[in-house]
């Protein structure tokens, strides 16, 4: 029977979601607060800049391709993408390594820093290979952490010591050297939590960054979202934009709807794509499954100081990734994760993505985004904000050996509390809950109410977790999910 479906956010996850349940037969509705979809993979578009506010890296390739198949269609209906060569640069102290786009150039490097590591390169990341195969094919999309037995199958149970190590532990186990441990824990980050807190079941993501490689979709990630838009539109899904959902109407422990703009929209089924401990909060709170203590406990991925910079020259000396190590890793992580601080010497991110996609700004110009990790919940103000982007812009002119302080055309910024007002993120985190041993598959929380019957939840807080691809899958997962308890 054909029922009526609301979801609030219009994220990667609530986009995939909507997709699935419209083809499913469903009548299925998108209630986002801003003024455009994406959630935290919007677009800047400024003086003929363009720049992706949240999410820049296309990893896992193959995950966007499952999706849009699901559909009989290709990611190629919708986008471009080109492999890039090379992946990503890496500025250590008195070094710079390059991460090529095959694992001849990148073992060919490795062995340029550390004779004999090249092998033991191939050794680490067929074992990541075998990881990459059994997580995508036997848990990410088998998982919907309703119980610990989904990770059980005769792959998992002889890996089991896979989810009791670590990533620092399996990478140190194999390499000396401080700049290729560096380089290969570096993944990890992308699951929001230490490499020392990572299970080195993880080292997958070491498989999906020299094994799949980097991609760019020309026009840059938002493509993807503008791709998932016309799918979901296609699908006969409605979006609405500027509603953002004050509650969701509950009735007899049954979820009947939401209040948005001070009207009521009734609904057989809500699923909230939004940030989770958000959701809960448009509950009265005898419908929440958390208390605030729960959250406070919780371990989040950091939070971003974020710039976006049109530079009015061409950049040298840097790819479209590249990846400041000039500093203290693990300072840098003790003071985001152990004791909370603005960081004394931090680690950054700069893309340019005009540097393989020349139409992300005009001719002659450079676009710049630089990402730097901070502690979630931490003081945020400009005069922060100032301070950092000089050290930052110091040490890429240091590193890169150009000036560009009087080539700044504009600067924009996003930070904490932006996380906070735009996509009411929990602590103003950026990527979700961090994947620790103690929050992963069923341990995170769930993708259905056990409170209230007919409210779901989806994205980067439950499962399978942070990352832009494992969003795509939660909203799968969330999808098949509602559509077995409707049969």
């Amino acid at each position: 029977m054909k029922k009526t479906i609301q979801i609030i956010g219009s994220g990667f996850s609530s986009l995939s979601a909507a997709c699935y349940l419209a083809q499913g037969g469903h009548q299925v509705s998108i209630y986002e607060k801003n003024s455009s979809v994406g959630g935290r993979a919007r677009q800047l578009k400024k003086e003929g800049f363009t720049f992706d506010i949240g999410p820049s890296w296309y990893w896992m390739p193959d995950v966007f391709d499952r999706f849009f198949s699901d559909f009989g269609k290709k990611t190629s209906d919708y986008y471009t993408i080109e492999k890039l060569d090379p992946a990503y640069k890496i500025f250590f102290d008195d070094e710079i390594i390059t991460i090529g786009d095959s694992m001849t150039k990148i073992c060919a490097e490795f062995e340029r820093i550390e004779k004999g590591s090249g092998i033991k390169l191939q050794k680490f990341i067929k074992k990541a290979q075998d990881n990459y195969g059994i997580a995508v094919n036997k848990i990410l999309y088998n998982a919907p952490g309703l119980s610990p037995l989904e990770l059980v199958s005769k792959e998992t149970v002889i890996r089991l010591d896979q989810f009791f190590k670590t990533i620092s532990h399996e990478v140190r186990k194999n390499f000396t050297n401080p700049k290729l441990i560096s380089t290969l824990e570096f993944p990890s980050l992308f699951l929001g939590a230490k490499p020392s807190k990572t299970p080195s079941f993880f080292s997958f993501m070491n498989f999906a960054d020299f094994g799949l490689g980097t991609w760019h979709p020309k026009g840059g990630m938002y493509e993807v979202i503008q791709a998932m838009q016309a799918l979901a539109i296609e699908l006969g899904v409605s979006i609405h934009t500027n509603q953002a959902v004050e509650k969701i109407v509950v009735e007899n422990d049954l979820a009947i709807g939401l209040m948005t703009n001070d009207e009521f929209i009734k609904s057989d089924i809500v699923l909230s794509g939004a940030d989770y401990h958000h959701s809960e909060t448009l509950l009265d709170k005898k419908y929440r499954q958390h208390s605030e203590a729960y959250w406070d406990k919780k371990v989040f991925a950091p939070s971003s100081l974020l710039f976006y910079i049109g530079i009015d020259k061409k950049l040298k000396n840097t790819e479209h990734h590249n990846l400041f190590f000039d500093a203290d890793f693990e300072k840098h992580a003790e003071e985001i994760y152990d004791d909370p601080k603005w960081p004394s010497h931090p680690l950054f991110y700069a893309n340019v993505p005009s540097k393989s996609d020349p139409s992300m700004a005009p001719e002659g110009c450079d676009a710049l985004f630089i990402l730097m990790p901070i502690a979630p919940n931490i003081e945020d103000t400009p005069e922060l904000r100032n301070h950092y982007l000089e050290k930052i812009v110091k040490r890429f002119e240091e590193k890169t050996e150009q000036s560009i302080q009087n080539n700044i055309i504009f600067k924009e910024s996003f930070c904490v509390e932006d996380f906070k007002s735009e996509y009411n993120s929990y602590k103003g985190n950026a990527y979700g809950m961090a994947m620790t041993l103690l929050q992963t598959a069923f341990l995170r929380p769930k993708l259905k109410s056990y409170k209230v019957d007919n409210l779901y939840f989806t994205g980067q807080l439950t499962v399978p977790g942070p990352g832009v691809p494992p969003s795509l899958i939660s909203g799968k997962l969330t999808s098949e999910l509602i559509m077995k308890m409707l049969k």
